[in-house]
């Protein structure tokens, strides 16, 4: 009898520690328990532009792979700031991704060169995939009197500061590149920013603004029924999704540029949670559905992996900063 009470104790412990093992092992691998929940993958744009466009099929995939749902939330404003900032900040768990454009690279810098305190810095995000890097394409209504690239900055020459162009917010992925032109081709044009590609797309077809500088995918179904016309793309190579499209270089303009997508989670995520959600992401760029919905809408896979995509990044950082700089001292 004397030796029950000793025998208990040992008995509870021997349970106790039985089930503190796996508790203790999940604490100190916090990957070996992710995902348990629905992720979000925040969108910093309205639904129709690229981001949402690459978004969309990418988050399912990754649902199936991660088994959990992946559910998109557009959160627009500042050219994308808003979202990326949110992001930034957000929770550091792998339970809120980022698909970002390139105005990701631009953003902080101008807001430094403008004055402002950074909505987000560069470091607080860590880049995981690329999927797509357009350049964009000069877009133009379809009974507009310009045919060409050149008569277009003719025309701008003639009338500076009349010929309107939206974008998705100052500094963004819309902005940039037609800033890009009006530097190298000595013109001044009019900036209406808009929350996202959609929006302004919306008000190039409705006659409110003159032209567009977006990815392909976002304006190829308005080409295709006859109701806008490109005059030429900021890249160095044809096109797929516009074969005859001439590059502006090759028009003798100075002007390059592309619109990358890539998802990006908090730098401080754990390191467990961040390989689960790039191979995830790989699998995604891989997935015949996800290529199929990219391509069909006019962007061609373009994916890179974590290293080459932070090496990508920061390069796309550094050229963009004199362009940004200009842009600034025009304001």
């Amino acid at each position: 009898m004397q030796h029950t009470l000793p025998f208990r104790l040992c008995a509870a412990w021997v349970l106790l520690t039985g089930l503190a093992s796996p508790l203790w092992a999940q604490s100190n691998n916090p990957g070996a328990a992710y995902p348990s929940k629905t992720i979000t993958m925040v969108v910093p744009f309205p639904p129709g532009g690229v981001a949402d466009i690459v978004a969309r099929p990418v988050a399912e995939s990754m649902s199936r792979e991660l088994g959990q749902a992946v559910v998109i939330e557009n959160k627009p404003g500042a050219g994308g700031g808003i979202g990326m900032a949110h992001v930034a900040h957000a929770r550091a768990d792998g339970y809120t991704l980022l698909m970002a454009l390139s105005s990701l690279s631009v953003l902080p810098t101008a807001d430094t060169v403008l004055g402002r305190s950074p909505m987000f810095q560069h470091k607080e995000l860590k880049a995981i995939a690329r999927f797509t890097a357009d350049p964009t394409v000069l877009a133009v209504r379809a009974d507009s009197p310009w045919k060409t690239t050149q008569d277009f900055i003719d025309d701008a020459k003639k009338r500076p500061g009349i010929i309107s162009y939206g974008s998705s917010g100052n500094y963004g992925t819309m902005h940039v590149p037609m800033e890009i032109l009006a530097q190298t081709s000595g013109i001044r044009l009019n900036h209406i920013p808009y929350t996202g590609a959609g929006p302004a797309v919306v008000s190039l077809l409705g006659g409110q603004i003159d032209a567009v500088s977006t990815g392909p995918a976002t304006v190829l179904q308005h080409i295709r029924a006859g109701k806008l016309r490109v005059l030429g793309h900021w890249g160095t190579a044809r096109l797929s999704a516009l074969p005859e499209l001439a590059s502006l270089k090759s028009q003798g303009f100075n002007a390059e540029y592309a619109q990358w997508s890539g998802l990006f989670i908090p730098s401080t995520t754990p390191e467990a949670i961040a390989q689960k959600i790039r191979s995830a992401a790989k699998a995604a760029a891989a997935d015949p559905k996800v290529i199929e919905a990219i391509q069909g809408a006019g962007s061609p896979m373009a994916y890179l992996d974590s290293p080459e995509f932070e090496a990508y990044v920061g390069l796309d950082i550094q050229r963009m900063e004199e362009v940004v700089k200009k842009m600034g001292q025009q304001n």
